[in-house]
């Protein structure tokens, strides 16, 4: 056995090295400096000489924002380079892990988003991880799409590390209420992802940490756990302007993820508390 995970050097992606390292797992952690997932033919010929039993897919144009300005490259990365990496698995008779996420909802359900809902994605990022899910679904039998949200963790630029830099030059900053989710620490994920890609229990599941709150809520419980004196004036999304739209509910239900045999992961409070003490800042 032996897996091949993309985008190592991004947050998710550095996390399931580790895990997979830590089990003695081989493994292959590459990233674009190794080859261009928006070439197939470099892809396939990376990935057919290496003839992994599993991918997991973390390499993707995470910029929400920018790509609202980039559509091209966006779609280019998360939809045509998806493609090709399950192109490349179907060829190798490999399982597919590919990681997308809440933003493929249009977030005007009242209630959970089940993995089985309909996508309605509101933005430019959306729409591209959403054709990527039906590229992988059209391509393979043996696949698993992970939808997550709100990630944070060491490697990588993320929310956490955001707000801690701003409150270094601010005592106040202004924050959404309206938008409501699971930050999830890609430390707790990345266990989970390996235990489903070590499994034959394909199809689609929703993972994040337990729990919900705003960005607003989020940016509070980070500066009270590292002590730090920020207040939060709390504003409506559409106040806030951000080029791509989000939803406002990103609640994701993980009972499919139960159902299956998987545990559910710790709440995001306790997430966050053991990726500040991480970072060495005193936690409350």
């Amino acid at each position: 056995m032996k897996i091949l995970v993309t985008g190592a050097k991004g947050q998710l992606g550095y996390d399931v090295i580790k895990e997979l390292n830590k089990r003695k797992i081989e493994c292959l952690g590459v990233d674009k400096e190794d080859f261009d997932i928006t070439d197939k033919t470099a892809t396939m010929s990376f990935i057919e000489l290496y003839r992994p039993s599993s991918v997991i897919h973390c390499a993707a144009y995470n910029f929400v924002d920018r790509a609202e300005d980039e559509p091209e490259l966006c779609f280019r990365v998360n939809t045509s380079g998806t493609i090709n990496v399950a192109e490349a698995c179907k060829s190798c008779n490999a399982k597919m892990l590919h990681i997308s996420t809440d933003y493929v909802f249009d977030g005007k359900k009242e209630g959970l988003y089940e993995p089985d809902d309909t996508v309605n994605p509101l933005s430019v990022y959306g729409i591209s991880k959403a054709k990527s899910e039906q590229g992988v679904q059209d391509i393979l039998e043996k696949y698993f799409i992970i939808r997550t949200s709100w990630l944070f963790g060491t490697a990588g630029q993320n929310f956490v590390k955001k707000m801690l830099m701003l409150s270094k030059n601010n005592k106040m900053l202004n924050v959404v209420y309206d938008q409501v989710g699971s930050p999830t620490y890609t430390a707790d994920l990345a266990p989970l992802l390996v235990d489903i890609a070590l499994s034959e229990k394909y199809g689609i599941y929703h993972a994040t940490n337990e729990g919900f709150c705003s960005w607003a809520d989020f940016a509070e419980a980070i500066f009270n756990f590292a002590n730090i004196r920020c207040d939060v004036r709390r504003i409506s999304g559409t106040e806030y302007q951000a080029k791509a739209v989000r939803p406002k509910n990103c609640r994701l239900s993980k009972s499919k993820l139960l159902k299956a045999g998987f545990d559910n992961l710790p709440p995001w409070e306790e997430a966050l508390k053991r990726f500040l003490q991480s970072e060495g800042l005193c936690v409350k």
